[in-house]
C-alpha cells in the first residue's frame, strides 16, 4: 500500500494516476462498440468503517495499484457540516453512528449507501473497496478496483453517462442530482473548520521541492475546471504582487461544483504539455470566502454629498415620528397638571381635611398681608381678568419694579382658580451658561421632554468632521435658534390641543375649525406668563426675540392668552417686533402709597396676635405655662419710617417681619439702610466693579457720582448727568448713556421718562434714597470716592491739554506762520491754560481729601 499524501513526491499508483499519455481534459467517451468484460461491482462490509480523515487519521488515502477513488457528490445536505462545530467531541465519532441510524432507516432508496449503489451501474465490473464520507463536502469517496485491462477514465465516462440516463436525486435537493467525477489529484481528507465556499483559491506550487513551478493562465484554467460546473470568473494574481506561491481564484456558480473541483483536481500535477512548464506544476486549492459585491453600500460611500442630506432628513423624519408625540404628551402633562401630586382628589381632600391641624401662623400673617394689598389693586386685577374674556390679539404687560408683588397680582389672583397656566421663567434661561445649559433649561422651563442637550455638542463634532473630510456641511448640528424654535412650536402644538380638549361633537359649533373655536371661546384658552421678561435688558437678544414672536404666534392664532412680566420700562422696543401693528394692554405696578403701606404692615401684625407663653422664672407655680398677650410694637414712629423705607412690597414685608420681632420701627428702617448701603458698596463701589462686558458699561466713579448726588436730590437731570465729566469724560466706561443703561439694570436708579424719551434719575429703591445719605456721610468713603473721581477728571484734562500742545507742535513746524493760524493759536492756548486752571483746582481739592483720609478712620 503507497500512501498518497498532500505536498509530498508524486506517486505512480497504477489506476489511481492516469499514464503520461493519459489527456485528463480529453479523455475518450465511451463507446457502445466497445464492450469491456464488466463484472457486478461488489460491496466489502468495511465500506462505512472509515474515519472522515482516511486510515490512521493522516488525512489521505491509501490506494493499491489497480484501485482509483471516485467522488460521488450530493448525498448528504451542506448544512450538516455545523454538526463538526462541537468542540468537545471529535467528528469521527459522529459518523458512524450517523450511518448506522442511516442504515437502518426505513428510507429505503433515500438511504445514502443506496443512493451510492444506484450511483454505480450494476453492468461495470469493480469492487467496491472503501467508502468514506465527506459531511461537510455533502458527499463521499468511493475506493474501487478494477480490472487490469479496463482504465479509470472508461468507469467515470460509465458513470457519468448512467447518472445523465438514470439520475439519482436526493430528497433534500430534489432539482439536483448525484453527480460523480473521478479523482485526478491528490485529495486532502481534513477536519478543520473549513467549510466549502463557492470560491476556490488555486495555488501553483512545484511537483517536487527545489523545481521551479509555472503560473497557469486563466485559459488552462478554464480547461481544467469547467468540466466540473459554470464559472462566474477567473481572478487570477496581480502581475506586481510578491505573494509567493502564485495562485488564482476561481468563482463556480454553485459551491457543489467548487466542492467536486477541489475534491477531483486538488494535488493534480499539470503536465508540460497542458502549460504546467518542465518539471510540471502541482494544484493546491483551498476555499476562499467570496467577497460580496456591497453595491449599495460602496454606491452610498462614493457619494457622500447626496447620501448625507438624505440620512439627516431620515433621521429628522425619525425623530419626528417617535419623539414629538412624547415630547408634546410631556408639555401638557406640564402645563394641565395632570400628574401633580398637588392635583389629585385625594390630596386636596387630605388638605382640606387638616388644614387647621397643619396651618401655619407665618402664611396666615403673609395671606392678611397681601389682602390689604390686593383690595388697594382690586380694580387692576379685575381689568386684567377682563382682558382674558376677550378676544384681542395682543399682549398684556404687567410693567413695575422687583419687588413690586407683579408675580403674585398675576398668579394667585387674577388668574386664580383658572386652568391650564404655563409660567416660562426668563431669568434661568438667560443666565444659563453654554448653548446646551440654555436649552436645558428651556425645555425644562415648558415641560419638554426627553431633551438631549449633550448631542448637539456631539453634532457639532461629527458635522465638522464631515466638513472637513468631504467639504460640504451635514447638517447634524442645530443652532440655538433652531432648537428653540423647535422646542416653542411643540409647546404650541400641544396648547392648542389643550385649547380644544373638553370639545365636544355635541356642541353647536363643534364644526369650527380650530382657531375659530379658539376665537369664539376666550375662556378655555391656555394662559401663558412670561416671567422676568428683559432680565439683564439686550443680553442674549436672541432668547427674547424668539420668545415674543412665539408669543405673537400665539395671540395671533388665538392659541393662548400671552401676560408679560417685566422689570424694563423700556419693553415696548422688543415686543414691537412682534407685534409691531398692535396696541399691548399694559398694567403698570408701583410702589404702595404710604396709607397702603401702613396698612400692610398693620395687617402682617394684627394676623399674628395670639396667646404667648410665659415662662417667668419667678412665678409662683413654675411648672405651668400661663398663656400671655403678645407685647405690642410701638408704632409712633412708623409713619416717619414708612416715608424712609417707601412703599416697596418686598421692603415692607421685611419690615413687618422686624416689627413682629420686637424690634421698634426706627432701628428696623436703620438696620434694613445699613444693609442696603452695604449691598451698594459691594457691588458698585469697591474696586475692580467696573465692566464692559456687554451687560454693564460704568464704571466705579460714575456710580459713586450718582450716590452722591442722589444723596441731596431726589431726581436728577438724565442730560445734565452725561453732560459731567464722570460720564462725558471717563477713560473706563467712555459711552455714558450705555453706563446710565447698565445702572439702571441693576436697580441703582430708575430712568422716569418724559414724552417716550429719558427724563429724569431717581434711586433705584425708595430705600436706596436713605441708603445713599448713609454712604454720602462716611466721610472716609466719600473723601476715597471724590479723590477717584478728581483723577479720573484730571486725566481727562491732561489729555486735552496733550492734544493742544501736539497741534501748536504741528502749527510751529510751518515754515511760516500765516495770519490765518493765529485765532487758532489762540483758542489752543486758551483751552490749555483753562485745563490747566483746572487740574490745578482738582489737585487742591485733593489734597484736602487726603488729609481728610489720613485723618478719619
Amino acid at each position: 500500500m503507497i500512501p498518497r499524501r498532500v505536498g509530498l513526491g508524486p506517486r505512480s499508483l497504477p489506476g489511481l494516476r492516469a499514464p503520461s499519455s493519459f489527456n485528463p481534459i480529453f479523455t475518450p467517451r465511451y463507446h457502445p462498440a466497445y464492450h469491456p468484460r464488466w463484472k457486478q461491482p461488489v460491496w466489502t462490509p468495511r465500506a462505512w468503517e472509515s474515519t472522515t480523515t482516511g486510515d490512521g487519521k493522516t488525512g489521505h488515502i491509501d490506494a493499491a495499484p489497480n484501485e482509483s477513488i471516485l467522488w460521488i457528490d450530493n448525498l448528504f445536505p451542506l448544512k450538516l457540516s455545523g454538526l463538526l462545530l462541537s468542540p468537545w467531541r471529535s467528528p469521527d465519532e459522529d459518523i458512524p453512528e450517523l450511518m448506522k441510524r442511516f442504515e437502518n432507516s426505513t428510507l429505503g432508496a433515500l438511504n445514502p449507501i443506496n443512493m451510492v449503489k444506484r450511483a454505480i451501474p450494476s453492468t461495470i465490473s469493480v469492487k467496491i473497496k472503501e467508502i468514506l464520507p465527506r459531511l461537510k463536502d455533502g458527499g463521499v469517496f468511493v475506493k474501487f478496483s478494477y480490472p487490469s485491462n479496463v482504465k479509470a477514465a472508461d468507469i467515470e465516462t460509465a458513470v457519468t453517462k448512467y447518472l445523465k440516463e438514470k439520475p439519482v436525486r436526493p430528497l433534500f435537493s430534489p432539482l439536483r442530482r448525484v453527480q460523480a467525477g473521478l479523482v485526478h489529484g491528490v485529495p486532502w481528507l481534513e477536519d478543520l473548520h473549513r467549510f466549502p465556499k463557492g470560491r476556490l483559491r488555486v495555488e501553483f506550487v512545484p511537483k517536487n521541492p527545489g523545481e521551479e513551478a509555472v503560473e497557469l493562465s486563466q485559459e488552462t484554467l478554464f480547461s481544467l475546471f469547467r468540466r466540473y460546473g459554470k464559472i462566474a470568473e477567473i481572478s487570477s494574481q496581480p502581475w506586481d504582487s510578491k505573494v509567493l506561491p502564485k495562485f488564482a481564484y476561481i468563482d463556480f456558480g454553485f459551491v457543489r461544483d467548487a466542492i467536486m473541483a477541489r475534491n477531483c483536481l486538488h494535488g493534480f500535477v499539470v503536465p508540460e504539455q497542458q502549460g504546467g512548464g518542465k518539471s510540471g506544476t502541482r494544484l493546491r486549492m483551498s476555499y476562499e470566502p467570496r467577497a460580496r459585491p456591497h453595491r449599495v453600500w460602496d454606491w452610498m460611500t462614493n457619494h457622500p454629498r447626496i447620501v448625507i442630506p438624505i440620512l439627516v432628513a431620515l433621521l429628522t423624519g425619525l425623530t419626528v415620528v417617535i419623539f414629538d408625540p412624547i415630547r408634546s404628551f410631556f408639555v401638557k402633562a406640564h402645563v394641565t397638571h395632570k400628574f401633580r401630586l398637588s392635583s389629585s382628589r385625594i390630596y386636596r381632600w387630605l388638605r382640606k381635611q387638616t388644614s387647621d391641624i397643619l396651618s401655619f401662623r407665618r402664611e396666615k400673617a403673609e395671606h392678611a398681608g397681601l389682602d390689604a394689598v390686593w383690595t388697594h389693586r382690586k380694580d387692576l386685577i379685575d381689568q386684567i381678568q377682563k382682558w382674558l374674556m376677550e378676544t384681542a390679539e395682543t399682549f398684556i404687560v404687567v410693567q413695575g419694579p422687583r419687588g413690586s408683588g407683579k408675580k403674585e397680582l398675576v398668579l394667585d389672583q387674577a388668574l386664580k382658580g383658572r386652568h391650564n397656566i404655563l409660567v416660562i421663567d426668563c431669568k434661568p434661561i438667560v443666565e444659563a451658561r453654554g448653548e446646551s445649559a440654555t436649552i436645558k433649561q428651556m425645555a425644562s422651563a415648558v415641560g419638554y421632554r426627553p431633551i438631549f442637550s449633550y448631542a448637539n455638542s456631539l453634532s457639532s463634532m461629527a458635522d465638522l468632521a464631515v466638513q472637513s473630510t468631504t467639504g460640504v456641511k451635514a447638517g447634524f448640528s442645530e443652532t440655538l435658534e433652531s432648537q428653540l424654535q423647535k422646542i416653542l412650536q411643540t409647546t404650541a402644538g400641544a396648547l392648542t390641543d389643550i385649547g380644544v380638549s373638553n370639545r365636544s361633537k355635541s356642541d353647536s359649533d363643534a364644526s369650527l375649525p380650530t382657531d375659530a373655536y379658539l376665537e369664539a371661546h376666550p375662556e378655555k384658552r391656555p394662559v401663558v406668563v412670561i416671567d422676568n421678561f428683559l432680565h439683564k435688558g439686550s443680553s442674549n437678544a436672541i432668547i427674547y426675540d424668539k420668545v415674543a414672536e412665539w408669543a405673537a404666534n400665539l395671540v395671533q392664532s388665538n392659541v393662548a392668552h400671552v401676560i408679560f412680566l417685566t422689570n424694563d420700562a423700556s419693553y415696548s422696543k422688543s415686543l414691537s417686533k412682534s407685534l409691531p401693528d398692535r396696541i399691548f394692554r399694559q398694567a403698570a405696578l408701583g410702589d404702595l402709597s404710604p396709607d397702603v403701606a401702613k396698612n400692610f404692615i398693620l395687617s402682617h401684625i394684627s394676623s399674628d396676635d395670639g396667646p404667648q407663653l410665659n415662662t417667668d422664672e419667678d412665678s409662683d407655680k413654675p411648672n405651668e405655662k400661663e398663656p400671655q398677650p403678645r407685647i405690642q410694637p410701638d408704632l409712633t414712629e412708623l409713619d416717619q419710617c414708612i416715608g424712609t423705607l417707601g412703599g416697596r412690597l418686598t421692603d415692607l414685608e421685611f419690615l413687618a417681619r422686624r416689627l413682629k420681632a420686637g424690634q421698634a420701627p426706627k432701628q428696623a428702617v436703620s438696620e434694613i439702610t445699613e444693609q442696603s448701603a452695604s449691598e451698594i458698596l459691594k457691588m458698585f463701589l469697591l474696586p475692580g466693579k467696573s465692566t464692559s462686558d456687554g451687560e454693564h458699561k460704568w464704571s466705579v466713579e460714575q456710580a459713586w457720582y450718582l450716590v452722591k448726588q442722589l444723596a441731596s436730590n431726589e431726581t436728577l437731570r438724565y442730560n445734565e448727568v452725561l453732560l459731567h465729566g464722570a460720564f462725558s469724560a471717563s477713560s473706563t466706561a467712555p459711552d455714558g448713556e450705555a453706563a446710565l443703561e447698565g445702572l439702571a439694570n441693576t436697580e441703582l436708579v430708575t430712568v422716569r421718562s418724559a414724552n417716550g424719551r429719558p427724563a429724569h434719575l431717581a434711586a433705584g429703591k425708595p430705600v436706596y434714597q436713605a441708603a445713599f445719605g448713609l454712604l454720602a456721610r462716611d466721610a472716609a468713603l466719600a473723601a476715597k470716592m471724590d479723590l477717584a473721581v478728581l483723577k479720573e477728571l484730571a486725566r481727562e484734562e491732561a489729555r486735552t491739554i496733550e492734544k493742544a500742545e501736539a497741534e501748536l507742535t504741528l502749527l510751529a513746524g510751518l515754515p511760516r506762520q500765516p495770519a490765518q493760524t493765529a485765532g487758532r493759536v489762540t483758542y489752543l492756548l486758551t483751552k490749555v491754560d483753562a485745563a490747566q486752571k483746572k487740574i490745578e483746582g482738582y489737585e487742591a481739592e485733593m489734597g484736602k481729601l487726603k488729609k481728610v483720609l489720613a485723618s478719619e478712620y
